[in-house]
């Protein structure tokens, strides 16, 4: 005799107080020979973790998101006709720098880097330094929220809920992470250049993540 079962999705809903500031570094540039370009992206990259090293990190805290080579064309005007022409190959190194969040240290930290011969692109964005935590008590929730959903259902339905037959979930990335600071611009107003720092006064908003599990329970 076939098994009756009731299938419940629970949602689970959580917030996350955001400890870890993540700079998203971009690094680039272009030479007319590919074996230039990459010679300078070392280069460059090396220069970067010099430059951090000045902030006590280890030259691996510097962790590579991408890096790619593509070649490059400009447009020029010959003849009242507009032409493209091989401009180089440009490299883009963009790199995850990640540490606990604090403010003097950050306003440092960003100062050098928009003061550095490398002229990097830089977003500054919040995470959390124990992910998987917070996504096991999401998981958690949204049983919980399962369970209860079911039992009143049973009750209503007049049965018995029984042993769990099936869990389905999808194990979707979740995006635990905030970006308070897009487009910043650093005025002169917010440098402190006597101490190398830009006074950086950013309180990132709890990071809000929900998910779903869907619950299999047989019922009697």
């Amino acid at each position: 005799m076939e098994k009756r079962t009731i299938r419940v999705t629970g949602k689970g809903k959580i917030s996350v107080k955001p400890d870890t500031t993540r700079l998203t570094i971009t690094l680039n540039g272009i030479s007319k020979e590919y074996a230039d370009t990459l010679s300078r992206s070392s280069r460059d990259t090396e220069a970067l973790k010099d430059l951090m090293s000045a902030f006590g990190f280890e030259r691996s805290d510097l962790k590579t998101l991408r890096f790619d080579v593509n070649t490059e064309y400009e447009t020029y005007k010959y003849k009242g006709e507009y032409k493209q022409r091989f401009a180089g190959y440009r490299y883009n190194h963009v790199l995850k720098l990640q540490f606990d969040s604090d403010n003097d240290r950050l306003g440092m930290i960003v100062y050098s880097l928009a003061h550095c011969d490398l002229n990097p692109d830089f977003q500054i964005s919040y995470t959390v330094k124990d992910p998987e935590a917070a996504k096991n008590t999401l998981l958690g929730k949204a049983v919980e929220d399962a369970k209860a959903k079911a039992k009143v259902l049973t009750k209503a339905s007049g049965v018995t809920l029984k042993e769990i037959v099936r869990i389905d979930y999808s194990w979707g990335e979740q995006d635990l992470e905030v970006r308070p600071a897009q487009g910043l611009m650093m005025a002169k107003s917010m440098a402190d250049g006597t101490l190398g720092r830009y006074n950086l006064d950013i309180e990132p908003e709890d990071i809000v993540v929900t998910d779903t599990v869907t619950v299999v329970w047989e019922i009697g």
